[in-house]
């Protein structure tokens, strides 16, 4: 099965000041609605930054393997433990793709805000993982300190082959 691997070149999304999440996102939902219209699926976007030593080919080549970015026991990721110690293979939004989808947007200013938020630097998405949902499920949890239930976690149907959720990637240069 061969993976897809989309490129869209954004040269003034960035990161130093204040994106323009908008319309940034709608460039890169009409490269997924042009190649998922109709389809159920669960977007994860990733930064190269936030996996140090790995450039974003060194990524797409890990996800492309493994069906996911998460290659290390050892590397914890944010915000995967949860009050009732639920297993979360990775965090996504799901969306039905329809010709007026409105989806990377809430990723580009998540990415930006909620860094700066917690102190940190704003962050820039550089890898859209797509995957189709009916392969995955979708895991309700909690955060400590927090009442409401969350539904962005998820977990592959069929653990022993991840890279078959696999749609695509897009590559965000």
């Amino acid at each position: 099965m061969t993976i897809p691997v989309y490129q869209i070149k954004i040269p003034h999304y960035h990161v130093r000041t204040k994106p323009d999440w908008e319309s940034i996102g709608k460039k890169i939902d009409k490269l997924i609605i042009n190649n998922f219209l109709g389809k159920k699926i669960a977007i994860r976007c990733i930064s190269s930054r936030e996996h140090k030593g790995k450039s974003m080919d060194d990524l797409v080549r890990i996800v492309k393997k493994s069906g996911t970015d998460r290659y290390s026991k050892r590397r914890k990721g944010d915000r995967y433990e949860n009050i009732e110690n639920k297993k979360i293979d990775f965090f996504a939004l799901d969306y039905k793709v329809k010709k007026n989808s409105e989806m990377l947007w809430q990723f580009i200013w998540s990415f930006y805000v909620f860094p700066i938020k917690f102190g940190h630097k704003p962050v820039r998405l550089d890898l859209a993982i797509i995957y189709d949902y009916n392969k995955l499920k979708k895991v309700y949890h909690k955060y400590k300190g927090r009442k409401d239930v969350k539904n962005d976690g998820f977990v592959f149907k069929d653990p022993e082959n991840k890279k078959q959720a696999l749609l695509g990637m897009i590559k965000i240069l």
